[in-house]
């Protein structure tokens, strides 16, 4: 079987789609390496090393920096089925909601990971995007299949979508292997060097609207007004360039409810450390607005770590009885719940037990069998 990927996030491993392309790749190349690989990447991306067994196609797309956006459709839209034709490759998967339009001789699959725009009105902001959004629904009634991370996410595409269930298949995301219970000396180590507590409730992630982080905080004030001393906060992640209404600088809110000695902010936390820093919490707390997996959720459990989730997407899914569930936008209930975790021994002892086995139901070698099968499926 010869397969044909979309590169556009080649080498972007901070990425979630960036992260996904490459993952996947390298568990197909492990359990099918029979099959050949060839991923099409455009120009402005710069290449890296390819591993063995797959072929990596530079295409040229006329482009500046001022005009990324467009020298993307043009990879998207035109320079990679034609590169596709011209190569006598009939399977295409492109691992993002970007399918492609042009179907001329071509068997084309599509991920779609999310459809947040279509959920929440302030992803899809200025007419180039929503214009995009049209291009791309559209174009994702004409793909053979369609891949997505969650059940959640699968009743979304097929409602707001039409796309008949026939056509869905569910495959789950999983976690690195890197991503287990920490020796507790690793964990001593990363709380040396970065200046953290013995005990601490975690946040990691970004930082746009979804996530609730200003409800995140208010709630973490409200825990600490009605239990008195509670362990810190840690939030680690890339902070905002610019405290806008889309990307609220935590920092701002922090002081804004007088918890700056209580809030502590690492930043930009390097892969190798994350386990470390999952497995050191006392509780990881993610309650996203919206997601359509959750990968953090799942990192967490699986070192170990048990969490607080909001409901309404796929992180009750993905967490399992591995995390106590709060509905979105809802402090005081997420107050509550940060109180009884960081308190409640037993709740959260039941939690971290159920940890391990939730996150064995995530496989990275599962997710590869999965997608070979929707490839097969394509073909037929």
């Amino acid at each position: 079987m010869e397969i044909a990927l979309s590169g556009a996030f080649w080498g972007q491993r901070a990425t979630g789609s960036g992260q996904y392309v490459h993952t996947l790749l390298e568990a197909l190349l492990k359990v099918a390496p029979e099959h050949r690989y060839r991923v099409y990447v455009p120009s402005y991306v710069a290449l890296e090393a390819e591993p063995p067994g797959l072929e990596v196609v530079p295409l040229g797309v006329p482009h500046s920096e001022r005009a990324r956006d467009l020298a993307k459709l043009w990879f998207e839209q035109w320079a990679l089925p034609r590169a596709c034709r011209r190569d006598g490759m009939v399977l295409l998967h492109v691992p993002y909601f970007a399918p492609i339009l042009d179907t001329r001789a071509l068997r084309p699959i599509v991920t779609i990971h999310d459809v947040i725009p279509l959920i929440l009105p302030a992803y899809r902001g200025s007419w180039r995007i929503r214009a995009y959004l049209r291009l791309v629904c559209h174009a994702a009634r004409c793909a053979r299949l369609i891949i997505t991370d969650s059940h959640a996410s699968a009743r979304d595409i097929q409602t707001l979508l039409h796309i008949p269930a026939d056509r869905l298949r569910v495959i789950h995301l999983a976690a690195d292997a890197r991503y287990r219970p920490p020796h507790a000396e690793t964990i001593a180590a990363l709380k040396a060097r970065l200046g953290l507590p013995s005990e601490y409730l975690l946040y990691l992630g970004g930082f746009d609207r979804r996530k609730n982080i200003p409800e995140l905080l208010q709630a973490y004030a409200a825990a600490r007004a009605s239990a008195g001393e509670l362990m810190p906060l840690v939030i680690a992640g890339k902070l905002p360039a610019q405290d806008t209404f889309f990307t609220p600088d935590p920092r701002r809110l922090a002081r804004e409810l007088g918890l700056e000695h209580y809030v502590r902010f690492t930043g930009w936390v390097e892969e190798e450390d994350k386990p470390a820093l999952y497995g050191g919490a006392w509780a990881f707390l993610f309650p996203s607005r919206y997601e359509g997996f959750g990968l953090p959720v799942l990192e967490a459990i699986s070192c170990g770590t048990p969490a607080i989730v909001a409901s309404g997407s796929s992180l009750e899914e993905v967490a399992g009885p591995a995390a106590l569930v709060v509905p979105p936008n809802d402090i005081p209930a997420l107050a509550e719940a940060i109180r009884r975790i960081a308190f409640e021994g037993d709740l959260r002892a039941r939690l971290a037990a159920a940890t391990q086995s939730q996150a064995a139901r995530f496989s990275i070698h599962e997710m590869a069998l999965k997608t070979l099968q929707a490839y097969q499926e394509a073909l037929t």
